[in-house]
């Protein structure tokens, strides 16, 4: 994907590319380094400077970025009396070598500034913020540059999907230019995705999508790809002015600035005019250079301050939806499955000991996110008892087991388990298995902060008896799972008698692995997943890990709506979209994961789900043609002026070729149609708006597989829009009602599914006939032939 985001970054108008350069995954192990394949960066600095544009790289080693730690190798937690970002000798000594390493790496490829490479800036460490207008330099000759402009924001399992308005990013960058900048680096252009145990948090999902102007999958986020493009291309024209020119500024009240940047001896003249109120929208006359309408919370550039060439509040780029297309496999999936073998931990075997119980991290040094915590209790009594057991965890994830029973999981932070158990008499097996769901990767000494059950306590408490403290057993330790060990996740792996095939595939049950095969999607959109029904896992494509996957986590039902106002700073929970709704249920498989032949999918479920509603689709964009209400941000527009040529194409345009509906179902026809309904989409904005969608996530889902009603920021909700299908599939049923005297069946005619939607049974295609002006009984094929009528089936239903 490199040459393709990289050229896509340099179309938007960016002149430099920054990138990390991620510690823990070049040191995976001490003093032993990878930079193959995706960590050479190297070769992307190369291929940065081909593309004719700057480097900026971040050395670390702290990066924060939700990446996982905060991207420092785990190892290093565990070197004695080291500490972490401070003024400590082993801490900086280990540092030293790894940011030495880099720096030589690239001065032996010449790819710093002075030896004609593309590298301008080194970055050590990081962060900054939303809005950087009112920063000032610690150096009155250093320039003013904002390394990290977010552009939207992270998630967390449970999470809604953020969205940070293409006006307000382009607000804050303008402002900063406004203010004397001359350098913004934004976070993230391209944020991409957690493959593998990348992502950190705890609790952050796998997507990284961010939503930067360049999606997880690489396509233009519209219109803030667009919309920054613009800015882009207005800031360039004064550059010249911005850099070297003499600056005054003036101010009109009520946070109205005007900002000029002139050349004293050659005239020339560069303005910003800003508008900083939240609520109020301004009229400033500008004598003879003009009277403008500054919206609030924005800013006009003005190319010799007399012409505005750009308004961050105004939008005029098309917006464009990422819709999920399904993939004609040929055969539904076939599964196969194994059991994930936790016999021998049931019964307290591990690897190692200890009287205490130990912080996951100083077991596991990441290596897994599974660590096995096992003890035994003795009842010397000769009936059961009931007990309660009680456990202290640092997080995140804790599943319970006696005597080879699970008793119950549960997950968050730092919590407190308890569920009822039964103790036998004789030995009793206790066996907890604690999950990390990524690290720590912020927050004061965030390295130290502790996970798993990191001392506990763990309490028995027996009815009639004192409570069992069994923190100081003996406890046996376990890190990772069998199957981990045994690579079930790569197709190559030498353990293939594992899996089983089975007419039913145990479904909902814990701990089971499934696996299976597919051939790779036709084309070159992006390729996705669809772990709908499963739980909480892991997921493999040829070996190459997607990431963690957790559909079963659902984001609430509060908090999101229709409008989404951008005046006013940014906070993640505001303009929030999909609740809900899972807060991931689309994984991406990069194409250069996948064969030209059979591909394999392997899945870890964890917590139980259902591999029969998984499916593989592919990314498109859908183009939804709106207007901008600077004030309220969006209103879509009323039909027929809605429903452009456009809009109506990029629906059928999901279709495959040889979908019927592709040449049958057409724009003029449904405005045709639509006439003949002088009612319908003629309330107000938002009703029309509403019921245009609904009509439009009717039809496609009658006439294609799946339809999901998505929240957009622009107040539509359209999800895979598919025209495919002019008639039903299995024309076998005539579906005739012989006890419908009124429309009655003629002999020879079937009355099944036609048209958008469907129209089916001789009850409704005589109803239909007679309200619209056609024989449905004696001919219903017409709406099968005749795509006006067929559209009139459809609003008629």
């Amino acid at each position: 994907m490199w040459p393709d985001l990289i050229r896509k970054a340099k179309d938007g108008g960016l002149d430099a590319i920054e990138t990390y350069i991620f510690w823990n995954a070049h040191e995976p192990q001490r003093h032993q380094y990878d930079f193959l394949g995706n960590l050479d960066f190297i070769k992307f600095l190369k291929l940065v400077q081909e593309a004719g544009l700057y480097a900026i790289i971040r050395i670390g080693p702290y990066v924060c970025s939700e990446w996982n730690y905060g991207g420092f190798p785990v190892w290093l937690h565990n070197i004695p009396g080291i500490q972490l970002r401070t003024n400590n000798e082993i801490y900086k000594n280990e540092m030293q070598i790894f940011t030495t390493k880099i720096v030589n790496m690239c001065k032996e490829a010449n790819l710093f500034a002075p030896q004609g490479g593309p590298i301008i800036l080194a970055q050590i460490n990081t962060c900054n913020g939303f809005y950087c207008d009112e920063f000032v330099p610690n150096n009155p000759k250093s320039p003013k540059m904002w390394t990290e402009n977010w552009t939207g924001w992270f998630k967390k399992w449970g999470d809604k999907d953020p969205h940070r308005t293409p006006q307000d990013v382009s607000f804050a960058v303008a402002r900063f230019f406004q203010a004397g900048g001359v350098l913004q680096n934004y976070y993230m252009y391209h944020g991409g995705t957690n493959f593998g145990r990348d992502a950190g948090g705890p609790f952050i999902i796998t997507s990284y999508d961010y939503d930067a102007p360049l999606d997880e999958y690489g396509n233009l986020n519209q219109p803030k790809w667009g919309h920054l493009k613009q800015l882009h291309e207005a800031i360039k024209l004064g550059e010249k002015l911005l850099t070297s020119g003499n600056v005054t500024t003036k101010q009109f009240g009520n946070g109205v600035n005007l900002t000029t940047y002139s050349n004293t001896t050659s005239g020339e003249r560069f303005c910003f005019l800003s508008n900083t109120n939240t609520s109020q929208d301004a009229n400033v006359d500008l004598q003879q250079d003009g009277k403008y309408f500054v919206p609030a919370w924005s800013v006009s550039i003005l190319h010799g301050c007399n012409k505005e060439v750009y308004n961050t509040a105004k939008v005029n780029t098309e917006t464009t939806v990422m819709v999920k297309k399904p993939i004609e496999l040929g055969t539904k999936l076939s599964w196969m499955w194994a059991q994930e073998t936790i016999r021998d931990t049931l019964h307290g075997k591990g690897s190692f000991n200890a009287t205490k119980l130990i912080e996951q991290k100083e077991a596991t040094s990441d290596e897994s996110d599974y660590l096995w915590y096992m003890t035994s209790i003795e009842n010397m009594g000769t009936s059961s008892h009931n007990a309660t057991l009680y456990v202290k965890s640092s997080g995140q994830v804790l599943h319970a087991y006696v005597n080879s029973k699970h008793i119950g999981s549960q997950f968050g932070y730092d919590f407190e388990f308890k569920q009822p158990a039964i103790l036998r008499p004789g030995k009793n097996f206790l066996t907890l298995l604690s999950a990390t769901v990524g690290l720590q990767n912020y927050g004061e000494f965030f390295d130290l902060g502790p996970e798993g059950l990191a001392g506990g306590p763990v309490e028995l408490n027996v009815d009639g008896m004192a409570s069992l403290n069994l923190s100081s057993n003996i406890w046996n330790y376990k890190v990772g799972l069998n199957g981990e060990a045994k690579r079930l996740y790569d197709p190559n792996s030498p353990h293939a008698h594992i899996w089983k095939t089975s007419k039913k595939l145990p479904i909902g049950k814990p701990m089971k692995w499934y696996k299976t095969s597919f051939k790779i999607p036709p084309g070159t959109s992006p390729v996705v997943v669809d772990l709908q029904g499963m739980g909480k896992g892991h997921a493999w494509v040829n070996g190459n890990s997607l990431g963690r996957y957790w559909p079963s986590q659902i984001a609430d039902t509060n908090g999101c709506s229709d409008t989404c106002d951008y005046r006013g700073e940014y906070k993640p929970e505001k303009c929030v979209t999909n609740c809900g709704n899972p807060s991931q249920r689309w994984y991406h498989v990069p194409r250069s994961f996948l064969n030209d032949g059979t591909n394999t999918l392997i899945l870890f479920e964890e917590m139980g789900g259902n591999p029969s509603h998984v499916s593989f689709q592919t990314v498109v964009a859908a183009v939804v043609w709106f207007k901008i209400i600077v004030r309220r941000v969006i209103e879509c527009l009323k039909w027929p002026t809605f429903v452009t040529p456009e809009f109506f194409d990029g629906i059928k345009n999901v279709a495959d070729p040889s979908c019927a509906g592709k040449s049958f179902y057409t724009r003029d026809a449904f405005l045709n149609a639509a006439n003949s309904y002088p009612e319908f989409g003629s309330g107000s904005a938002d009703d029309s708006k509403r019921e245009i969608a609904a009509f439009f996530a009717h039809v496609t889902h009658e006439t294609g597989r799946q339809i999901s009603l998505l929240a957009l920021f622009i107040l539509l909700f359209f999800g895979p829009l598919y025209l495919c299908y002019v008639e039903e599939i299995d024309k076998s049923n005539a579906y005739c009602d012989t006890s419908n005297t009124q429309y009655p069946c003629i002999p020879g005619k079937f009355y099944y599914g036609r048209g958008p939607i469907q129209l089916t049974g001789n009850g409704n295609y005589g109803a239909a006939g007679q309200a619209i002006g056609f024989d449905g009984l004696n001919s219903p094929e017409t709406v099968a032939n005749d795509p006006v009528i067929s559209f009139k089936t459809a609003l008629w239903f």
